[in-house]
């Protein structure tokens, strides 16, 4: 049985490599998503599925080129499609007509992280937009990642043609993918600004808001354990207060302390206009992160910071003991 834990970049980045062969371990947020590290220390994320009466290793990517976050939401479409015969098709489509296709189909965000990832693709991505997909060739795709400033962004929009094009072979429009022969960007991964010190300023900063909900919200970064997304989405039918859980994740006492002194008066625990929860609240967090003498802070550092630090284990009271343990001696100095 493969070894289970929170998948994320901290523990990925420093497991070890077997002496030979190679070892399989499981995510305990999404059991279906697993990832083998050979004894070269190649990461893969894959799922398994029968398929036929067989059980078929559909892989999803290699680690860190795809992040633990996109390898999850990877699993039901990856999982979907195993089962799915390619369709042979004689008509031409263009790549804007494809691209539709694929982003109705095989994307599912939330509509500010869409409206997102659109401006993006409508940026980078138009020379491509009137070109039958099947006569577009990896020098093609060179020329337009070549154009992009920022590598960061670059290696997404590179990411996404190869999705594009995997998925234009399962439909029958292509028959190879001319996104797979371009060359890896390299990025230099961001120096994250926190330490114990800083979490303790920005939580006197947070407390001092008159906003209960970004308050709430900001402080839940800290207390909850979890990225920004699935905090600000937070609903209140997801918490049992009765074990002390949200879904599947045990919750910390500090973290049980501030969801109950919250108004339970609608779905969304952090609720925002429209009748929607709290999507982006940059704006105020920049303003909080400068009075904090962290300017350079985001809120995502916040979840990373807190992931390197935390004890894992598999068994979930012993998790949320330790999560206990770590606020107690990060934030002793504050309480």
């Amino acid at each position: 049985m493969a070894h289970q834990f929170y998948f994320n970049a901290y523990i990925l980045d420093n497991l070890p490599a077997p002496a030979k062969g190679f070892n399989v371990v499981q995510d305990m947020e999404d059991a279906r998503l697993r990832l083998y590290i050979t004894s070269r220390g190649v990461k893969t994320f894959f799922v398994r599925k029968r398929v036929n009466g067989k059980d078929k290793r559909i892989i999803i990517g290699n680690y860190p080129e795809i992040d633990v976050d996109d390898a999850r939401r990877a699993v039901e479409n990856v999982l979907e499609s195993a089962t799915k015969k390619s369709v042979v098709r004689r008509k031409k489509i263009t790549f804007k007509e494809f691209l539709d296709l694929y982003l109705k189909n095989k994307v599912r965000r939330n509509e500010d992280s869409y409206m997102k990832l659109l401006r993006s693709v409508n940026r980078h991505l138009a020379d491509l937009f009137d070109k039958n997909i099947s006569d577009i060739s990896s020098d093609d795709l060179q020329n337009v990642v070549s154009k992009i400033s920022g590598t960061a962004i670059a290696a997404r929009m590179q990411e996404l043609m190869q999705s594009v094009f995997k998925y234009a072979i399962e439909q029958g429009y292509v028959k190879q993918n001319s996104a797979i022969g371009l060359e890896k960007i390299k990025q230099n991964r961001r120096v994250r600004p926190l330490n114990k010190s800083g979490l303790r300023k920005l939580i006197k900063v947070i407390e001092k808001l008159d906003d209960v909900v970004l308050r709430g919200a900001f402080l839940m970064l800290v207390y909850g354990f979890a990225p920004r997304s699935k905090i600000f989405s937070m609903a209140w039918d997801d918490l049992d207060f009765n074990h002390d859980m949200w879904q599947n994740r045990p919750l910390s006492d500090r973290a049980i302390l501030l969801l109950q002194d919250l108004p339970q008066d609608g779905d969304w625990v952090f609720p925002s206009h429209g009748g929607m929860h709290l999507i982006d609240p940059r704006t105020s967090w920049r303003r909080v992160a400068a009075q904090a003498g962290i300017p350079n802070l985001t809120m995502d550092d916040v979840y990373k910071f807190l992931m390197r630090q935390v004890v894992w284990t598999s068994d979930k009271e012993d998790f949320r003991a330790n999560l206990n343990t770590l606020l107690d001696e990060i934030l002793s100095d504050n309480f």
